[in-house]
């Protein structure tokens, strides 16, 4: 058992190994076997040696799972692609739009999340591009990035952050866009909004409807029971659909700060988490309904894990899309055409930053320090792999990775 606020990695990867996790599909009981295998030798691991011939300290590194539901992995990815995205924003102003769906649809999109949350993204998406090609609002391409989350949002919220399911998609919008190759100022530079919000709400509504029930009569919806998915859209279309627009970012600097918070953000994180017993998980959220005030919730770890696998994605399904001029099809081409215009610099080369360089600029640690004397530095010796049982030598006569081999030798 930890105490409060002391809850380890350790104690993560046990809760992960639950005997109730046999109960979920193949694919969630692969997730979990890598999130509770992260940073442990059933991953592999890097062998270092120090450099110092008076220390000599072996060290072991832990390969990590690398999956984006993972309470420990993704942070250095989302510096990179945070920095790759920010060099590709204009000089404009950035809004920030949420799409949600009705609760009625929640049991149909987790029987049938990799279609419906494509139907969501191609929903909100639509909506946006239709407004901003109408010349009284701006009358040119904007650019989208989408993120999927399938926590209860803030801005939607009388609940709080209890890991319930409900899907919905941030979008940061520009308010300006291109048009034949060149740039349209945005029109709206002091609105706190970017396009009408009460006709957004129309408007993505019909078209969320007429693409669910295209796949409907194309079969390609799973339903145990058809004439219960007919009720649920028949009573959705009667609601108002949510639509959150937020005052436009302050400048290029908040666009970063809310990537930074939401783009790679997993259902929990571990920080939250503040004691695990041997039948409860206890972690901390915001009531929004009570004027977020932070409280404690305490589950049975059988319904905290329920609840954390409601948001597991399909596998290979992208979370992150670009729309409009920051589609992915020759966007770097159109991109720098427009710059040019603007009496831009082009877009700078893409920049892979080593993980030890980042961590030293980020966290201040030197990875390559040896942890035993404190002034060697760490040689890559050799790299085991679980599956494969092998070892990759980068130097073959590199006298430390020979003189291990030699001690592995029966």
């Amino acid at each position: 058992m930890s105490a409060a606020g002391t809850v380890t990695s350790a104690e993560l990867q046990a809760l992960f190994n639950h005997p109730c996790i046999g109960q979920f599909n193949a694919a969630s009981r692969h997730i979990f076997s890598q999130l509770h295998q992260c940073h442990t030798a059933a991953m592999g691991m890097h062998h270092y040696q120090c450099d110092d011939p008076s220390c000599n300290h072996l060290h072991q590194q832990y390969h990590s799972c690398g999956h984006r539901s993972c309470l420990n992995c993704g942070g250095l990815k989302k510096e990179q692609w945070i920095e790759n995205l920010t060099a590709q924003l204009f000089p404009t102003s950035y809004y920030h739009v949420v799409f949600t769906v009705p609760h009625e649809f929640n049991s149909l999109m987790l029987g049938n999340r990799k279609l419906l949350f494509k139907l969501l993204f191609d929903a909100a998406s639509q909506t946006l591009l239709q407004f901003a090609a109408d010349p009284q609002h701006l009358g040119a391409v904007c650019g989208i990035t989408s993120v999927l989350h399938t926590c209860l949002p803030r801005a939607l919220s009388r609940g709080g952050q209890n890991l319930s399911f409900h899907p919905h998609v941030h979008c940061i919008v520009s308010g300006g866009g291109i048009k034949d190759g060149g740039w349209v100022k945005a029109k709206r530079t002091t609105a706190t909004f970017l396009f009408p919000v009460d006709a957004m709400k129309v408007v993505y509504k019909a078209i969320f409807l007429k693409m669910l029930r295209s796949l409907l009569n194309d079969g390609q919806i799973k339903a145990d029971d058809i004439d219960v998915v007919e009720q649920a859209i028949k009573k959705a279309g009667f609601k108002t659909w949510k639509v959150y627009a937020k005052a436009p970012f302050g400048g290029v600097a908040s666009v970063i700060e809310y990537l930074g918070r939401y783009t790679h953000k997993t259902a929990i994180s571990k920080y939250r988490i503040s004691a695990i017993t041997e039948h409860s998980v206890s972690f901390t959220y915001k009531d929004y309904a009570d004027g977020s005030r932070q409280k404690m919730m305490t589950l049975s770890k059988q319904e905290f894990l329920r609840r954390f696998e409601l948001h597991f994605l399909p596998r290979h399904f992208v979370k992150i899309r670009h729309y409009g001029f920051l589609q992915n099809h020759g966007k770097i081409t159109r991109l720098n055409a427009v710059r040019k215009t603007m009496n831009l610099e082009p877009l700078p080369p893409l920049i892979i930053i080593p993980v030890a360089q980042r961590m030293l600029e980020q966290y201040g640690t030197d990875i390559s320090l040896c942890p035993q004397c404190k002034t060697g530095r760490l040689v890559l010796v050799f790299i085991s792999y679980p599956v494969a049982a092998t070892t990759i030598q980068p130097k073959a006569e590199h006298r430390v990775g020979q003189r291990l081999r030699n001690k592995a030798s029966p």
